[in-house]
């Protein structure tokens, strides 16, 4: 029963300290998209977060204006304990850049996204106790090709929401600040992601990657 309550009390706090759609790592964003695309992500974040360290992996496919994102996290707070993992997925919209063809100029693209993602944190002998995270975010980038490389830094404010069962929920304002860097089928992408917390204070995250784009 007492680790039952302290689990309960964990989840509880992470509805008001936990920053992004996947627990510990940032709302990473392509305001491009399109094609698809395989990613690797670590991410660290800070102690008003609750520290520790994020492995995390997604698999992006994206035709048109529309991309579709699914991937897993995995959180180990620092002080040790149970690892948190969230499993989901999110969608994205281009509103500004063009249609079909897929674009190959530089320019600014502009986008709509929206994501879900669920946290089960414990099985416990009573209920299970769980967090579920919905984020909706516009995204601003601006796509730079050169001849060896292209550059899509972005910025991503939106709405970040969190329900926990038995712990009540929260909605707080956020923001990514990040780049998507690719050198032909290979890329890194970085991102430093900050929420506003309606009590007063913030929790922030930086994650860095990398992705391949077969």
């Amino acid at each position: 029963m007492t680790r039952a309550v302290l689990t309960l009390s964990l989840v509880a706090g992470l509805v008001t300290r936990a920053a992004a759609q996947w627990l510990g790592v940032p709302v990473w964003n392509s305001p491009e998209g399109g094609g698809l695309t395989v990613s690797a992500d670590y991410a660290k974040p800070n102690s008003d977060y609750g520290s520790g360290s994020t492995w995390g992996v997604r698999l992006s496919w994206g035709r048109g204006i529309a991309s579709f994102t699914a991937g897993a996290a995995s959180w180990q707070p620092g002080g040790g304990g149970e690892s948190l993992t969230s499993i989901g997925g999110n969608a994205a919209f281009r509103i500004i850049g063009g249609t079909l063809p897929p674009i190959a100029s530089n320019g600014i693209r502009a986008n709509v996204q929206l994501g879900l993602a669920h946290t089960e944190v414990a099985n416990l002998v009573v209920s299970p106790v769980s967090g579920t995270a919905v984020t909706g975010a516009l995204g601003f980038g601006v796509r730079l090709r050169a001849q060896y490389f292209s550059a899509e830094p972005y910025f991503s404010p939106g709405i970040r929401y969190r329900s926990v069962s038995g712990g009540g929920n929260s909605t707080e304002f956020g923001y990514a600040i990040g780049a998507n860097v690719g050198f032909g089928l290979f890329g890194v992408h970085l991102a430093y992601d900050n929420e506003q917390l309606k009590g007063g204070g913030n929790v922030a995250v930086f994650g860095v990657g990398a992705h391949v784009a077969p």
